[in-house]
Formats: C-alpha cells, sequence, structure tokens
C-alpha cells in the first residue's frame, strides 16, 4: 500500500481570555483549512501568555516540546519544518511570534494578527499587577528576557533557521504601536517579513478575514472553495 499522506500542520492560538475553542466558534477556520489541505491544532493556554509561568502551567514547553510530538502519533501529520506553522490572534500573536523565534527548530513560518507583541512592557508600567508577576515573574527582570521578542528576535538574527513573518494589525487597534515597532525591528533585522495593515481594530470579524490570507501565504488553496 502507498504511505498515508503526512498533511502540513498549522497551531493556530487563541487570544486572552478565550479558549481553544474560539477560532472554531468565531471564524470559519474548518473550511478554509479543508480547502487548503492543512491539518489545524488549537491548543488551550488560558492565561498564559503561551509562557512557562512563573505562577502554573509551563505553556510553552507543552506546545513547543511535546505538543508537535503527541500531534504526529495521532494524526498523519508532517514532521518537517517546513511543513509546520504557527498562528494567533493578540495574546495568540505574542504567542505565534515566540514560538518561532525561540523554537525556530520546529516553525518555519510564523503568522500575527493584531498582536500583543511587547507585553514587556506592558508589565512594567504595571508592575504590581499580579497578573503579569504570576505570568513573567518581577517586571524589572523581563527585559532581556526567555519572554521578550525584542531580546529573541536580536538572538535570532544570523541562524540559518530563523522563521519567515507574517503580520497583519488593523491600524485602530489599540495594539498598533507595538506592532509597528516589531515590524521595524525585524526589518532592521533583516527579517523575511510580510507585513500589511488596513483599517480595523481588535476583532474576530478581521482575524476571520485575515486568517485566510494567512493560509494562502502558508499553503495555496483550492479555486473556488
Amino acid at each position: 500500500d502507498a504511505p498515508a499522506r503526512e498533511f502540513p500542520v498549522m497551531y493556530l492560538l487563541h487570544n486572552l481570555t478565550k479558549s481553544h475553542s474560539t477560532w472554531q466558534r468565531m471564524t470559519c477556520i474548518e473550511r478554509y483549512a479543508l480547502n487548503h489541505g492543512v491539518a489545524v491544532v488549537m491548543p488551550d493556554a488560558q492565561l498564559s501568555s503561551y509562557a512557562d509561568m512563573l505562577h502554573g502551567g509551563k505553556f510553552f514547553t507543552y506546545i513547543a516540546d511535546e505538543l508537535p510530538g503527541l500531534m504526529r502519533s495521532f494524526f498523519p501529520l508532517s514532521g518537517r519544518r517546513e511543513d509546520t506553522f504557527i498562528c494567533g490572534a493578540s495574546m495568540g500573536g505574542y504567542g505565534a511570534l515566540k514560538f518561532g523565534l525561540r523554537a525556530p527548530e520546529t516553525f518555519s513560518r510564523v503568522a500575527s494578527l493584531s498582536g500583543g507583541l511587547d507585553p514587556v512592557a506592558v508589565a512594567l508600567r504595571e508592575p504590581e499587577n499580579p497578573f503579569w508577576r504570576d505570568v513573567f515573574g518581577p517586571p524589572e527582570q523581563n527585559a532581556g528576557s526567555f519572554n521578550d521578542l525584542f531580546a529573541a528576535a536580536e538572538a535570532l538574527k544570523d541562524s540559518p533557521i530563523r522563521p519567515d513573518v507574517y503580520m497583519w494589525c488593523g491600524t485602530e487597534d489599540f495594539l498598533y504601536d507595538q506592532n509597528v515597532r516589531m515590524r521595524d525591528h525585524l526589518r532592521a533585522l533583516g527579517y523575511n517579513l510580510v507585513y500589511e495593515e488596513s483599517p480595523g481594530d481588535h476583532q474576530w470579524k478581521y482575524w476571520d478575514a485575515k486568517i485566510q490570507t494567512v493560509l494562502d501565504w502558508l499553503v495555496p488553496g483550492k479555486e473556488g472553495e
């Protein structure tokens, strides 16, 4: 018998206060993925910012080191880096870029939609907020840490396996400035970056539209579906 097809796979990350089911409930991701022949894995990371929390779960380790192998044991998914992608919106956009920069041996392409890309700066502005301390630890220790995406991008700038990156953010989004700063940072470091912006704020109707653009960027879809 011919070997079973191994599907490319996109890990799709939810936003803050949401769950693993949110993309399926708020978008047509199932239909879009079928059209593109891509498997989609939607893990739950609670309020973790996809970190190995100081007080809480080790969500970075879970998704970067444990989940891909587990999924391949259940389903016919490709284990090749060039077939393994990660994407997310808001908190999930931050998570996706963190996985791409901190686990580039696993994820070859990364997409961030309206990403909250600098929670380190937010934590410094709210030093007494217990939420940020539980996730990242003392704010004064966050800059340059494992969770600092600007430092992560700098550290990986000369790597032959740094990921390709797609970013979109609405120009009325409260996270727009963070996205512009990351865009400029990645461009200055020479990353292969596709950056888009358009009118819009922080809503699922925009992410439903842009996840289709992301899938076209990852794997061309079938015409007419």
